[in-house]
Formats: structure tokens, sequence, C-alpha cells
């Protein structure tokens, strides 16, 4: 469903309740926004007069050019975008890019050439080939930032001076010394006031600072430079805005390179603009912005600027980031600039005239050193970007802006290769005797990896015992070859190789699929068969004198993973346990092995008291210490809350049970045995006499002896109820029971209550 024009959805964060529907924030009316965005227009109407009329003379085009599509942007490109804050106009980006094309085919064809480029780029928005700037890294766009930011330093410092700025920002740097040396006074002072004033403008009261601080700067030095410095350099411009507009002219041949400078202007108008775009967002917290919308509104501004007469626009980084300082909450900053510049252009260009250069290059000044953070640094620092954005800030200041920004991009996506295709591949030497050398491999294990996979295999000595802990998220036929060939090669010498899978691909999988990225496939506990033997070495087990397994190959292997893979993870679990336990359950189970508690009741240390036996039974008062005693230390020594008694399914114990009630013999497994089975014996009575779990399990089609295990839960649970310790904690509400049967062909738990089963979805566990 669509959404309305007057609000925005905010996507899920970290903060917001898995479940609940993202919060709607109302997008501010025009008029409930206009206290902050006609001040904020004016400010960003200032800082783009100046800049227009020097683009357009730089552009060699004629200086009102400027001034039209600094209009045009900020009315239709307002308007018509996607990014309600960013502000449209000519850029600096593309003044050699004009100048080239004045140069060789005129003014009134390079207005065509921009009309055609805007063409373009709405079919561009139309294709929805807008988003794709998304995926530009964040560290190229800050970096784009600070470059941008010491670009606009350069040139404004001799600004500030009384000078001109050079058309280089080396050239500009080269200059310097000379223009602190011819530094004309009063355009100095008048500028470092100006960067006074909005430095200390922060500092004021709340009621002051609700007056935007570049405003202020501007209107009170520019006063103060009619009384005192009424010779400093100003504003100047001749003609009117509208003797400016011309229409454009078909070029006269060549329609070769004319249709390339369509696509150049179109290509560099729309990757400035969606990268000012995705910087302004970050900037400020309110809408985001909708870039194939904002290719549009690009689009149809070019356009209309083409067919009057005006330079090129894109969204300008400058003005944006003097749009979103000067508080602009709405789009309706950027229109109204644009109609300032209309205006102001049109009725009183004299007293825009009045305005110091030096006033304005002290406003820029701070603008441009606010593109430039320290946190940006530390962060890429932090994460290994630091190269990248330093190369992309150097190419964006000493090269130009696009130009700094696909280098910065190239190198980034160089970074992410190396760190993706790199594969981590190291050889351990065992720690103690008996213990195999470990070789790790991580990462994509893919052919450009093969050489240090070699290098590592081959410096393991040949006869020793290797394990091979592939923790992979891809791996190609290549590696898995060359992994295979280095065992057999081993295997030869006498030494075995085990392969412990722990990543999200299967070793397997390489030999006849496509590579590929799946799903974890290691289990949080899985059973030694699964990882010992390795499908490595099936046809080559270690074995001592006497043919047997060696113990390297069960428990102490074993734990060595264990030491190697889980002990870290382990030890800040159990941190808080080595004075003590305090467990919530007693978890009474059968001995059978394939019942695992924790694992079934998704529990770590300290979370039970576990009490194994067979058939997980729990005797009469007196009948068993070991039990008595269990249950004592649970009640009234650990204080649980409550006790759970789990059967499962194809009980060893409960086929023993079965069996002597039809006569069969245990004596076998002695005398102990067939005693202890007296514990269990009940059990089968109530299974014989129809207790409501057996018929409530044969009627879910369980087989007789999973009945008999689940009535036997039952019978526990009675017994419980019955003694002198667990009884009257349970009859006040002390302690809980339960009972569960653990179903090991399903990997399933059935809940046993006195009077049937319930089936424990995923969703009804809590219930």
């Amino acid at each position: 469903m669509p959404h309305s024009s007057g609000s925005a959805t905010v996507p899920n964060d970290a903060h917001t309740p898995p479940g609940r529907r993202p919060q709607r924030i109302k997008k501010p009316s025009f008029l409930s926004s206009l206290g902050a965005d006609l001040p904020a227009s004016l400010v960003v109407f200032l800082v783009a007069l100046p800049l227009s009329l020097g683009i357009a003379a730089a552009s060699g085009a004629p200086v009102m050019a400027g001034l039209i599509a600094a209009a045009v942007g900020g009315i239709v490109a307002g308007t018509l975008g996607g990014s309600p804050l960013q502000v449209s106009g000519p850029a600096a980006g593309l003044t050699v890019v004009v100048a080239g094309l004045v140069d060789e085919f005129g003014w009134q064809v390079t207005c065509a050439i921009t009309a055609a480029a805007g063409v373009m780029q709405l079919l561009l928005g139309v294709s929805r080939a807008g988003r794709a700037a998304l995926a530009v890294s964040p560290v190229v766009v800050k970096a784009m930032l600070a470059g941008i930011g010491i670009t606009i330093i350069l040139q404004q410092l001799h600004v500030l001076l009384g000078g001109n700025a050079a058309g280089s920002a080396v050239e500009n740097l080269a200059a310097v010394p000379a223009a602190i040396t011819n530094v004309e006074l009063h355009s100095a002072l008048l500028g470092l006031t100006v960067v006074a004033i909005l430095l200390a403008w922060k500092y004021l009261p709340a009621a002051v600072r609700k007056i935007p601080g570049p405003l202020v700067a501007v209107v009170a030095v520019t006063a103060l430079s009619v009384a005192v410095a009424p010779n400093v350099e100003r504003i100047s411009f001749n003609g009117s805005l509208f003797d400016a507009i011309a229409l454009p002219n078909l070029p006269d041949g060549n329609w070769r390179g004319a249709a390339t400078a369509v696509i150049t202007v179109a290509l560099i108008a729309s990757i400035e603009s969606l990268l000012c775009a995705v910087a302004v967002d970050k900037m400020h917290t309110g809408p985001r912005s909708r870039l194939n919308r904002e290719l549009f509104g690009q689009g149809s501004a070019n356009i209309l600027s083409g067919m009057l007469g005006g330079l090129p626009v894109t969204g300008v980084i400058v003005r944006s980031a003097t749009n979103v300082e000067a508080g602009a909450a709405s789009r309706a900053s950027a229109i109204l600039h644009g109609v300032w510049v209309l205006v102001f252009s049109a009725l009183f260009a004299g007293l825009i005239q009045l305005i110091p250069l030096a006033v304005l290059a002290g406003l820029l000044l701070v603008i441009g050193a606010k593109l430039i953070k320290v946190a940006d640094i530390r962060t890429s620092l932090r994460t290994g970007d630091l190269l990248v954005y330093v190369v992309t800030l150097v190419c964006v200041v000493f090269l130009n802006l696009l130009e700094g920004v696909i280098i910065g991009l190239a190198l980034a996506a160089l970074c992410v290769l190396w760190r993706v295709l790199r594969a981590q591949i190291h050889a351990h030497a065992p720690s103690a005797q008996r213990l195999p050398w470990r070789v790790t491999i991580a990462g994509s294990c893919s052919f450009f990896a093969l050489p240090r996979l070699n290098g590592v295999l081959h410096s393991v000595p040949e006869g020793q015992d290797t394990v091979v802990e592939l923790n992979a998220d891809y791996l190609d036929h290549a590696f898995r070859e060359a992994l295979l060939a280095w065992q057999r090669q081993h295997r030869d010498t006498g030494g075995t190789v085990t392969l412990e899978e722990h990543g999200t691909t299967a070793f397997r999988d390489a030999a006849d699929n496509t590579p590929q990225r799946q799903d974890p496939r290691e289990f949080p506990l899985p059973p030694r068969t699964s990882w010992q033997p390795s499908p490595l070495d099936s046809a080559h087990q270690a074995e001592d004198a006497d043919g047997g397994r060696l113990p390297l190959r069960s428990i102490l292997l074993g734990i060595d993973k264990y030491h190697r893979r889980y002990a870290d993870k382990v030890r800040p679990l159990v941190q808080d346990l080595t004075e003590g336990q305090n467990p919530d359950t007693l978890f009474v189970a059968c001995v059978d092995s394939r019942v695992n508690p924790n694992l079934i009741t998704s529990s770590g240390p300290g979370d039970l008291l576990t009490l194994r036996n067979i058939g997980n039974v729990v005797c009469s008062d007196g009948r068993d210490a070991s039990i008595d005693s269990a249950l004592s230390f649970a009640v009234k020594g650990l204080s649980v809350d409550s006790i759970a008694v789990c059967g499962h399914s194809n009980c060893g114990a409960m086929k023993a049970v079965l069996a002597d009630a039809q006569g069969a013999s245990n004596a076998a497994l002695g005398a102990g045995f067939d005693a202890w089975l007296e514990h269990a014996r009940p059990s089968y009575r109530e299974l014989v006499a129809g207790h409501p779990v057996a018929l409530a399990a044969e009627a879910a089609g369980y087989s007789p002896l999973d009945q008999l295990s689940m009535v036997n839960v039952a019978v526990q649970l009675r017994k419980l109820e019955e003694h002198p310790v667990t009884g009257p904690a349970l009859a006040s509400g002390q302690v809980q029971a339960t009972g569960l049967f653990y179903d090991i062909s399903t990997a399933r738990v059935v809940l046993v209550t006195p009077q049937g089963l319930e089936q424990l979805a995923p969703s009804m566990a809590l219930r």
C-alpha cells in the first residue's frame, strides 16, 4: 500500500521492538516549517549567488547563466527532486567539462547539450537506476566531503586575504605564501570577523541562536564594511537576468562529439547529484532521499536550464551543507533560495553588490572546515579504510570531484576483493605429545588462495597426524583438489589427515557443484561421529599395536577440539559460577547417550542440576540414597523452581521391563540391574491397566515401547508428589513438576501430563 504524501516511514532499527510496526513520522507542512526554512533559504541564497557567478565565469559562459541555473535548480529540482534538503544549481565539478564544450561547440549548442543531458537523466530515473548510489562506500562519501571542504578552504582563503583564487588546488596551495605577504588588510579583517561570529555563535543563548548565525554574520559585517571599508572588493555583475535568456541551437555537424558530450554531462551531473543526496542524508535525521525521484528532478531542471540558456544543474554539496547547517526543515528552503536568486537578481542587484567577497569567503571557510570531520578519520582508521579515505580525499582535491570519487570507489572495491578473496591459512605445531598438527583455514577458499595453501600444507612435517580446521564461507573445486592431493601425499608418508568443518559451506559440495555460499552447517554439539574420522581420511585410520583405535580419535581429540574452538567462548559464561551454582531446574533423565538435557532445553552451564539413571526413575523414600540425596539437595539446598522428568524413545530400560514382563531374563546384565528394574515395573502395570497417557500415546501412533516410556514419566511424576521431600514443595507451589518425552527419530519433545500428551509446537513452549 503506498504511503501518503504527508508522512514517512522510519525503518526498523535496534530500538524498534520486534513485531511492532515502524513509526510514521509526519512530514512538516509548508507553513509549519516556514520559520526554519525562510532564514535558511536566505543563507543558502547568499552562498549560492557568488558561487553561481564564479562558476559561470570559470566555465566561459555568460555570467548570468549561473544565476539562471541557480534559480531553475532551486525551484524545479527543489520541487520535483527526491532529496528534501539538497540544494541544486551550477556545480564546480562540471566547470572543466562545460568550458571545453563552450570552446568546441559554442555557448548555445552547449545549452542544447545540457537540455539533452536532462532528458537522459529523466530516462535514468524512470529506469530506477538511482538506487545504485547506495552502493557507494560511506568512507568514499566522507572523504569526498572532506576533499570538497579542503578545496573550498584553499580557494576562499585567497579571497579572504584580498586576492583571487586560482583554477586548481595545487596552484592555490602554492600561492598561499604570496597571498599572506600581499594581504589586503580590510578584506582579511572582514572575513575573519565573519569566521569569529560563526565560531562563537553556538555559545550564545538559545534565544539568540534562533536567528541563523551565517545570516547575522553576512548582514552585520556587510553593514560594517560600508562604514569602515567602502573600497573593499564586492560582488559585481552587469545586465539583467532576463537579458541572458537565450534559446539553444543544435550542433552544426560533429554529432558524435555532441552525443558523447550529452552522455558525459548526464553521467557526471547524475553521479554528483546522487552522491550529494547520499551525503546530505548523513547530515540530518529527517526523511531520506528518494534517489530515482531525485534523478527525475535533476533531469527536469537541466532541460529547463538548457532551454533558458543556463549552466548544467546538479546537486551541490556546499549549498546543501549550508542548508542543513542553517536549520532547514523541508524542501521549501531550496525552492525559496531559487526564488530569492530570481527576485534579487532581477530587482535588487544593487543591494546584492554591497556584499564584500571577503565576507562570503569567511562564511565558506567555516562551511568547508565543517565538512572535514576528525571522527570520520578515526573511524576509517579503526575499520581499516584509512587508505581509501586518504586516496579519495587527495584525488578529489588535486584532480577533480568525479575522478576522485571514481578512484576512491575503485580502491574500495579492490580492498573488498582483497578481504573477501584472501583466505587465512596457518599451520600450528602440537602443544603436547600425542596431539596432532593443526592447519587452520578461514575465509573464501578459491584458486586465489592456492599458493598460500600449498606453502602452509607442505610446512607440516611428513608422517605427522594433522587436523585441518576448515572454516570456509566459499570453497571451489580447485581448492578442494589441492587439499585432497596434499592429503594423499601426506598419507603416503605415514600421517593422517582429519577434516573439521566449521564454516557455512561443505567440503564435499565442491566436488561436482557450482561453488556457493550456504547456511551454517555445524551444529553446536555435533556427535564425534559426524566429524571423526574425517571424510578426507576415511580409508586410512590410525591404529595402535593391537589394531584398536587410538584415544587420539575419541575423547582426547574431542577435548583438544574443545580447547581450540570452544573453551574461550565458554569461559565468559562460567566466570560467575566459579564460587557456586544456582540452577533453576532439577532434570531427571535416562543415562542413554542420545539424550542431551542441555541441548533439548537450550540450557547452558549452571542452568540444570542433572540426575541421570537407568530409566529416568524416582524411587520411594529410602529405596535409594543417591536419588533421595539428589532430590533433597535440589529442593532444600539449591531451592530449584522446577523438576523435569524426561523419558525418550526406544529406551533400553523399558525394553528390559517389557522383556521381564514377558518372561525373558535379564540375567546377563547382572542381579543389580534386575533389582533396579523394580523402580520401573509399576509403570508396566499402569500401561496394562490403561493409563490415560498410554491411551493418548497409542492414539498418536506410538509403539508399545514408547507408550511404556511415556507412562513411566507420568508414574515418576506421581512418585514425586508422594515423596516426603518433593511432595510438600509441589503441594505448596514452591516447586513445579513437568513430564517430557524426547522422540529421537524426530528430535522433538512431547509434554507428558497425568492425563495425556501435549505436542510442543515452537510457539507453544511458553504457554
